[in-house]
């Protein structure tokens, strides 16, 4: 049985090790994986995927980007409800036509480690979101660096 040392060793040379959160306006990231059907797992989509090529990489940072059709005056309380759990304002797109009436497209990113778990409470915040300022989520994308490296 082990006495631990080697954990030990482990733990101390990741704490000293120091990585720079992903640069969400690199010019290198591409979408890695897309889910845009309501019913669809999160889990399901991030298998896919890490099978597909470019592939998500579970253990790097993304950009999680969540895509919601809102009437344009929800857009600042949008931004200012998501930013206190770190999200930021990519874009805002074109107008839609919705049974609502005219809505635009808000575009949420953070910078997180994506896993099913995490992605579908967010996917879930962001409905509730959408919902509540009179709008709908449309999907969820997350962007990683081209390359391997990072």
């Amino acid at each position: 049985m082990s006495t631990g040392k080697g954990l030990r060793a482990w733990l101390r040379s990741l704490a000293g090790r120091r990585t720079e959160a992903l640069d969400a306006s690199r010019t290198d990231l591409v979408v890695v994986v897309s889910s845009f059907d309501d019913a669809e797992a999160c889990s399901t989509a991030l298998d896919r995927g890490a099978a597909s090529e470019p592939s998500w990489r579970s253990e790097s940072e993304a950009v999680l980007r969540h895509h919601l059709a809102l009437p344009e005056d929800a857009f600042e309380r949008a931004s200012e409800l998501a930013g206190q759990d770190g999200y930021v304002v990519a874009v805002a797109e074109g107008r839609v036509r919705s049974a609502a009436g005219e809505e635009a497209t808000l575009v949420l990113q953070r910078v997180q480690v994506l896993d099913a778990l995490h992605c579908a409470q967010e996917k879930s915040r962001m409905a509730s979101l959408a919902q509540r300022l009179g709008g709908t989520a449309l999907g969820w994308d997350a962007l990683q660096p081209q390359n391997s490296a990072d």
